[in-house]
């Protein structure tokens, strides 16, 4: 299983990226796949998931009506989409996958982990 994660940059506050993560090598049907991220000095929190098979999405209070979390099945490709971006947002952002179909929101719930893209929001 590979989760290549991609998109991650500098932008001013106000702006928006697109976050991107490919998965390859498992079936995606009945999965999960979220965003996490890693602001310094915190731990690794939830930021959005979304069950690959029905598209249903659940987004942590602090991105709610900013970040949209979406997939495309013919890419296996999952994206975050940052919108009103503000500097509290700065963080290394990882995309994860979970063998179940449920939404849920602790590191220990995701079996594969991509590698980090750096988002930067600058003032």
């Amino acid at each position: 299983v590979q989760l290549q994660a991609s998109g991650g940059g500098l932008v001013q506050a106000g702006g928006s990226l697109r976050l991107s993560c490919a998965a390859s090598g498992f079936t995606f049907s009945r999965r999960v796949m979220g965003w996490f991220r890693q602001c310094p000095g915190k731990e690794r929190e939830f930021v959005a998931g979304i069950n690959w098979s029905a598209g249903w999405t659940y987004y942590a209070d602090s991105v709610k009506g900013r970040f949209t979390i979406s997939r495309d099945g013919a890419r296996n490709t999952v994206y975050l989409q940052l919108n009103s971006l503000k500097r509290e947002d700065t963080a290394v952002y990882y995309c994860a996958a979970a063998n179940r179909p449920v939404i849920l929101t602790t590191i220990q719930d995701y079996d594969y982990w991509g590698q980090g893209t750096l988002v930067t929001v600058s003032s």
